[in-house]
Order: C-alpha cells, then sequence, then structure tokens
C-alpha cells in the first residue's frame, strides 16, 4: 500500500451507525462482491487511490452481514460527485461517491462481520478516525488561543486606561479557555496510550474513543467562541484567521460519532446494557 492515498467510504446518508450498518448494497458474486450505494464525505476526492469502504450483505448465511472492502479509484462504477460546498473543511474536498455495481475481488475483502457488530477491525476503524478527528479540533483550539491571546494585548478603548488585556471579563474568558484547553491533550493522550499498548478495557472500549473525540471538540467549539468573543468584531472578517477557525470549529459536531451516539453509547456502557441490544430503544 506504499504510495497510496486512501480515501473512508464509510459516510451514508440515512445511518447513524457508520461502518456497523449501511445503506450501500453488497451483493455476494463469484469471485467477490459488487457495492451500489451513494456514500458522503468522502475527503481527498480529487486525489485518492485506494477506496476504503462497506456494504450491507443482506442475503448472507445466518443473518445480515457487513462486508468491508478496498478498491482502486479506477474500479469501474466508482464515481465522484462533485458536492463539496460547505461551511468548513473546505480543504478537504470531500466529495459524494457513487458506486453502481463496482466489483471487489475476493482478495480485497479485508473483513466480514455480522451487521451491527463491531470486532477488533471495526473498532480500530472507530479508534484511529475518531482519535485523528479528535486531535485537528484540539488543534482548532490551540491555535485559537494563540491567536486570541495576543490580539487582546494589542486591543485598547478610550474607557480603559491600558490595553484590554487588563479588562476583568476579558481576563475571566482567556481563563475559561484555558482552563477548557488544558484537558484535551491528556485525555486524547491516555485514551491514545491505551489502545496502542493493548490495554484490555473490554466492552468500555467503543465508550472511551467516543468520549475523547466528544471531549475535544466540545471543549473547542467554546474556547473558539470564546475567542472570536473577546477578537470584538475583527474575527467576523474573512481576513482575521479566527474566522476560518470559527468555520473549521462547528464541523466537530458533525463528525462521528455525533452527540446523539455519543451520549447513546456512554449510557448504556455506564448502565450495562449491551450496545447491540434489540430493539435498540424502547
Amino acid at each position: 500500500m506504499a504510495g497510496e492515498v486512501l480515501n473512508a467510504g464509510h459516510s451514508e446518508r440515512g445511518n447513524d451507525l457508520p461502518a456497523l450498518l449501511s445503506t450501500c448494497k453488497a451483493e455476494r458474486v463469484e469471485g467477490g462482491f459488487r457495492f451500489t450505494g451513494h456514500k458522503m464525505f468522502g475527503s481527498l476526492a480529487p486525489v485518492f487511490t485506494r477506496y476504503g469502504l462497506h456494504g450491507l450483505w443482506a442475503e448472507a448465511e445466518g443473518g445480515p452481514k457487513v462486508v468491508h472492502a478496498f478498491m482502486p479509484r479506477e474500479t469501474p462504477g466508482l464515481r465522484v460527485v462533485e458536492s463539496w460546498d460547505t461551511l468548513g473543511m473546505r480543504a478537504t474536498r470531500s466529495d459524494d461517491i457513487v458506486l453502481d455495481g463496482a466489483f471487489v475481488p475476493d482478495r480485497n475483502i479485508a473483513r466480514i462481520v455480522p451487521a451491527g457488530t463491531a470486532d477488533a477491525f471495526v473498532l480500530g476503524i472507530f479508534a484511529w478516525a475518531l482519535l485523528g478527528f479528535a486531535n485537528i479540533y484540539h488543534a482548532i483550539a490551540q491555535r485559537a488561543m494563540a491567536v486570541a491571546v495576543p490580539s487582546v494585548h494589542g486591543k485598547t478603548s478610550l474607557a480603559v486606561s491600558r490595553t484590554m488585556a487588563y479588562h476583568p471579563e476579558i481576563q475571566h474568558t482567556i481563563a475559561e479557555m484555558q482552563l477548557l484547553l488544558d484537558p484535551i491533550g491528556p485525555h486524547l493522550d491516555r485514551v491514545a496510550e491505551d489502545w496502542s499498548n493493548g490495554v484490555d478495557h473490554g466492552g468500555t472500549w467503543p465508550s472511551k474513543i467516543v468520549s475523547a473525540k466528544y471531549h475535544a471538540v466540545e471543549a473547542c467549539w467554546k474556547i473558539v467562541d470564546k475567542a472570536m468573543e473577546v477578537s470584538g468584531g475583527a474575527g467576523m472578517f474573512r481576513g482575521n484567521e479566527l474566522e476560518q477557525l470559527f468555520r473549521d470549529a462547528r464541523c466537530g459536531r458533525f463528525h462521528p460519532a455525533n452527540t446523539f451516539l455519543v451520549h447513546e453509547i456512554v449510557a448504556k456502557t455506564a448502565l450495562g446494557i449491551d450496545l447491540g441490544e434489540q430493539p435498540r430503544w424502547g
């Protein structure tokens, strides 16, 4: 796989359990599978060389199964739809991907697991993806602090004898930003180290992974909002870096797992309810 640019095809409209279920159809044919469906958030769409995806094999013996696979970009039946016109994350160019009977030979089938369940392979997808997302939002939060703090030293007001850095409410807001920022790194480091070192957290692993991503995103959101507040009106101008940071920070809540799934996973784990138990609610 050296030199390959990978694209993760796991986001789908109408599916709030990415990688565990799928609106994409996986059909067993001689020598492999054919995939048909519409994927979204296909990051690096203009340049990826290898597409990682999953689809639902509804007719599998023993019940529906999810098939994980990789296919080259030039696979017949794979089409990129230029759909990326967004609030933030503009540089990722995460266009839609349409699959129309795209064939993957058996040698490129990575995993077949019962629908709605996660083995070590699937959990690994979540671990590296979500912790990676979380680190991006940690970096956005760090940059917002780095932009906001010097800016208040240069802001003045006719009614204040020194710079706005001496305004008590500015100081209070900067303190809140720092208090939000400080725990993000240690939390991410602990979860990433435990995962890398094979620490056995058993059935609590999904909860730990989504919690780390959730805390990073929520803290980032608040830090960037506060950075905008202390910037005064400057932050709303496109020439100000905070404007981009503000837009990009909004995207964290769209990245899996969203707030609704996070709370479901964390609550069920704490209550000892199996995440695969049916019915899901009620």
